[in-house]
C-alpha cells in the first residue's frame, strides 16, 4: 500500500486513515465484484420485506401534506440488485395505483455493474427510473427515501483510548498503525471510554442522514433507514469484512471484500434532529415488520402456495426472529416536521427535538 494520508507538522503521515481506506476498498469492491456472492440482504431472503415496505410507502405518500397527484420522488440509496424497489413498486401498482400519479423513482448508485442489474429488475415496473451518483443530484421536491443496508458500508473512523491520550487508527500494508490525535471529535470523548477502548464514529453516515434531513425540512417527506447496529452510542469496535460469504480481515487488499461496520443509530438521529427533522425509533427490524403486517402477509402467501409454506415461514423467521435479523437490525425514520403519520413507529425519538 502506498504511503498517503493527511499531513501533520509538515510531514505526510504513513498509511491511510481508516475512513479513507474503507471508502477506497468499498468503492473498488462494488465496482468490480458481485456483492451478493458474499452476503444476502433482507429483500433477497423474502419478498415479504419489500412488499410490506411498499405498503408503508403508500401510507406515507397518502399522508404527505401535498395536493393529490403532486410530484413525489421515491428514492432508494444503495439499491443492490433492485429487488427491494421492484417488490415495493409491485405493491404500489397492485394496491395503490393512485400513488403512481406524479411518482418518479430515483436510485442512488455509483456501480455500473449494479445499475445494469437494477435496470433488468425494474424493466417491467411501469414507472420511469433514473440513476444518480449522489443524493444532491436528485431533484428537489417531496420525497420518500428508503435505505436498506446502506449506512453500514459508509466509512468509519476508529479512535483508541490510551494511557497517554487518544490515538487514531490508520492502515499501512494490511496492518494497523496508531497515531496520536489531538483534535478528537466530541462524539468520541463523551462516551466514557477507558484505557484500551475503541470508539467508532461515521462522519460519512451522519453527513448523509443530515443531508436527507435538510431536504425533508425544505419539502415534505420521510426517510426510512434499516441496517444492523446499535440503538445507543457506545464503545467497542465492529469493523468486519466478508469475502465469499466468510469473515476475513477488514484490512485485506482493497476491493477484495465487503467492509462494513455497525450503524450508531443514536448518532444518526442526532444528526437528523440538528438539521431540523423529526425522528422515530430506532426499533428492531422484527418489531417494524410485525407492525407492518409481515406475519399476516406470510400466512396469506402460505395459503396461496402451500407447497412453499416451509420456505416462506423460514424466510420470515430470518427477518423477524430475535435471534436472527429481528433484533440486530434496526429501523430509524426521519420525517419532515409537518408529517404526522409514520407507520410502524409508535413514538418520536427522544433527544434534541424535545
Amino acid at each position: 500500500m502506498s504511503v498517503s494520508g493527511p499531513q501533520q507538522g509538515g510531514e505526510r503521515l504513513p498509511g491511510e486513515r481508516l475512513d479513507a481506506f474503507m471508502g477506497r476498498a468499498n468503492a473498488a469492491y462494488y465496482a468490480q465484484r458481485d456483492p451478493f456472492a458474499d452476503f444476502v440482504t433482507a429483500p433477497e431472503i423474502s419478498q415479504i420485506f419489500g412488499e410490506v415496505l411498499g405498503a408503508w410507502c403508500a401510507v406515507v405518500m397518502r399522508s404527505l401534506p401535498i395536493a393529490p397527484g403532486s410530484p413525489v420522488h421515491l428514492v432508494e440509496a444503495g439499491p443492490g440488485r433492485g429487488t427491494l424497489m421492484a417488490d415495493m413498486l409491485r405493491v404500489l401498482v397492485r394496491l395503490a395505483p393512485d400513488c403512481l400519479a406524479g411518482l418518479s423513482v430515483y436510485l442512488i448508485e455509483t456501480s455500473p455493474r449494479l445499475r445494469e442489474a437494477q435496470g433488468r429488475a425494474l424493466a417491467q415496473c411501469g414507472v420511469s427510473v433514473c440513476w444518480h451518483d449522489t443524493l444532491s443530484d436528485v431533484p428537489a421536491g417531496p420525497m420518500i427515501l428508503v435505505a436498506n443496508e446502506f449506512l453500514d458500508a459508509l466509512p468509519i473512523r476508529q479512535f483508541v483510548r490510551t494511557a497517554t491520550g487518544w490515538q487514531e487508527r490508520f492502515v499501512q500494508d494490511g496492518q494497523w498503525r496508531l497515531l496520536d490525535c489531538s483534535d478528537v471529535p466530541p462524539d468520541v470523548t463523551e462516551r466514557g471510554a477507558t484505557v484500551g477502548d475503541v470508539v467508532e464514529i461515521s462522519p460519512a453516515s451522519a453527513g448523509f442522514v443530515r443531508d436527507v434531513a435538510e431536504r425533508l425540512c425544505r419539502a415534505p417527506g420521510v426517510a426510512l433507514f434499516i441496517d444492523y447496529g446499535t440503538a445507543t452510542s457506545c464503545v467497542g469496535e465492529s469493523l468486519q469484512a466478508l469475502r465469499q460469504g466468510r469473515p476475513v480481515s477488514a484490512l485485506v487488499e482493497a476491493g477484495t471484500a465487503d467492509v462494513t461496520a455497525h450503524v450508531d443509530f443514536a448518532s444518526m438521529a442526532r444528526a437528523a434532529q440538528r438539521a431540523g427533522a423529526v425522528c422515530y425509533g430506532p426499533v428492531g427490524q422484527g418489531e417494524l415488520l410485525r407492525a407492518l403486517g409481515a406475519v399476516q402477509r406470510a400466512e396469506a402467501l402460505c395459503r396461496s402456495a402451500p407447497e412453499q409454506a416451509g420456505a416462506i415461514r423460514s424466510g420470515l423467521d430470518r427477518l423477524i426472529g430475535p435471534d436472527r435479523m429481528g433484533r440486530l437490525f434496526k429501523a430509524l425514520a426521519v420525517a419532515s416536521p409537518d408529517v404526522t403519520i409514520v407507520p410502524g413507529f409508535s413514538e418520536k425519538t427522544a433527544g434534541e427535538q424535545q
